[in-house]
């Protein structure tokens, strides 16, 4: 419901409200000020209303350029994250929402560039028109004014110009057709499909916004839109004067004879980003020092279908679960850093990450570590990142699902609440694990079997053995693996897995899995913890509130989904 909603997420609400706010307040004022202040009078009588939306829409981008690289400072989010450990989780956990706020900024950005660029086009056409008009209007007067100084109103002086010509030979026109292209080609290469099938197509794409902010630096600075100066104001106010302009008199005696001059407005742009770009700037050094610190890679376990494991060891790395960290391989791509998932517990001397096939630099990586040359390749590590998904300690019963690829992070869970179950942890509170794991095909996940098979084992050698229940749903299947089930199907381990429980065909059934749960805890306050796609976790939210209880005495099922 949007009640619950907002109350997990009322810091996420509240900033975005704060920054639509900040947006309308900006355009409206800026729209308002260039549509109605009187040193714009004569740029009007030009421009008519393209002035303000072009004004407008240059100062909220100006303002959502500031913003668009704070989010991804990695280690700024870090820091802010531990100075505000003692904050309210809720708070932490809005750090990871980064991304999400980087992305709806950048949205902002190619809308408002839209208007910017058609309110501009507009004002082309139209001081083009009045330097070409030869009517005695009011455009084409002042469109002829002080063409040999420095102090005329339209930037175009000649009725050869074309408005091509102005968007590729002036600065305004030129910085503006580079950093606009710059920003489609950041934009439609950050897909989710081109960012899972050709990473390096996104990663390169992405590093235009040096171009962007460059281009953004120098934008302005020829001053084409002018304005009355102040001196030229008190001189001569087109409230008074500007009637003047289209009946001059031969003999002029009047106060208002003298022409107006203008002058440009002074370039902002740099003003806005000057901050985020040197802040930017440290955080891309301190990510180079912190890379050049040495990683060992001190196991490397080649799994079925083509899914590598690296254990390695790096000084000072502390990891919590649920974290995650960049990799860099300097032999393949010096450039180039990818995120994986830790899958190992902060109790193991080692972390780990599991990397399968995915494309091309996935699959050079792999190729390099399976050709066992004498020497291990170079390895480079920046991390760890991510809030850490402690809450997983904090209920009784813990129902975690994960799918498909989201099943990666759960190594690291369950491999952690294991350690802490043995070692009666006294801040474990955790009695009983619920783990639902989806996918279409086992093969490309052999490694979490195996996984599972040897914390099953060593629950049952300490008695522990009803601690974890899973259960595996293979959603994409055919005939030939239905047949083979079918044939083998009182074996006593699972014919997909290997595993003691049985792998189950098809989607789960919420509504049932859920009754089961209450049914065995009936007062217990069970955690739901969901790594997957949106619609599954409607889905579990739904089963959440359906199957609570009103009775603060009984069961109760709280959502979280993890962020990973």
């Amino acid at each position: 419901t949007m009640g619950n909603w907002l109350v997990n997420h009322w810091f996420s609400a509240a900033v975005l409200a704060a920054w639509l706010g900040i947006n309308i307040f900006l355009f409206t004022y800026y729209f308002l000020f260039f549509d109605r202040d009187e040193r714009y009078f004569y740029t009007r009588a030009i421009l008519g209303s393209a002035l303000a939306w072009a004004r407008a829409s240059a100062k909220c981008l100006n303002f959502n350029s500031m913003l668009i690289l704070l989010p991804v400072c990695r280690n700024l989010l870090s820091f802010l994250r531990g100075t505000c450990s003692c904050c309210r989780r809720t708070l932490r956990k809005q750090l990871d929402h980064n991304l999400t706020f980087h992305k709806l900024v950048a949205y902002a950005l190619a809308l408002l560039t839209a208007v910017h660029t058609i309110a501009h086009l507009f004002n082309l056409e139209r001081y083009n028109h009045s330097q070409q008009a030869t009517d005695g209007s009011l455009p084409a007067v002042l469109s002829k004014m002080h063409l040999q100084s420095n102090k005329w109103l339209n930037p175009i002086h000649s009725n050869q110009t074309t408005v091509e010509y102005m968007a590729f030979t002036t600065i305004p026109g030129l910085t503006g057709v580079i950093i606009t292209l710059a920003l489609i080609l950041m934009v439609t290469s950050s897909t989710e499909f081109i960012r899972r099938n050709y990473f390096e197509v996104f990663w390169y794409m992405h590093h235009l916004f040096i171009i962007y902010f460059a281009g953004l630096f120098i934008h302005g600075i020829a001053g084409m839109v002018r304005g009355q100066t102040e001196e030229s104001m008190e001189e001569v106010h087109p409230h008074r004067c500007a009637r003047y302009l289209t009946q001059k008199e031969e003999d002029c005696r009047h106060d208002c004879c003298k022409e107006p001059e203008f002058g440009s407005i002074p370039a902002e742009s740099w003003k806005w980003v000057l901050a985020p770009v040197l802040l930017y700037i440290f955080e891309r050094i301190l990510r180079v020092w912190r890379a050049r610190q040495k990683v060992v890679v001190t196991k490397v376990v080649m799994h079925p279908a083509r899914v590598l494991e690296l254990q390695m060891q790096k000084k000072g790395f502390r990891m919590e679960v649920g974290q995650y960290i960049f990799v860099n391989c300097p032999s393949i791509s010096l450039l180039e850093w990818h995120p994986f998932t830790l899958t190992s517990a902060p109790e193991e001397d080692f972390f780990s990450i599991h990397i399968r096939a995915a494309g091309d630099w996935t699959e050079r990586l792999i190729d390099t570590f399976q050709q066992q040359k004498p020497e291990m390749p170079r390895i480079e590590v920046d991390g760890p990142f991510g809030t850490a998904s402690e809450d997983v300690f904090q209920y009784e019963v813990a129902m975690l699902v994960g799918a498909g690829i989201g099943v990666t992070p759960f190594a690291s869970i369950l491999k952690s609440i294991w350690y802490r179950f043995q070692q009666a942890d006294q801040t474990l509170k955790t009695k009983k694990i619920y783990f639902y794991w989806l996918c279409r095909d086992t093969g490309a996940f052999a490694w979490f079997n195996d996984l599972l098979a040897s914390l099953e084992q060593q629950m049952a050698e300490s008695g522990k053995a009803d601690f974890l229940t899973y259960r595996l749903f293979l959603t994409g299947w055919n005939t030939s693996i239905a047949n083979n089930v079918a044939l083998r199907f009182d074996n006593a381990t699972d014919t997909v897995t290997g595993l003691r429980h049985k792998t189950i065909f098809g989607r789960p059934m919420w509504n049932s899995e859920f009754a089961a749960v209450a049914a065995a805890h009936p007062r217990s306050v069970v955690g739901v913890f969901l790594c997957g796609p949106g619609a599954l976790a409607k889905s579990l939210q739904k089963s959440c509130h359906q199957h609570s209880s009103l009775d603060p005495r009984k069961v109760k099922f709280y959502f979280n989904k993890e962020n990973f």
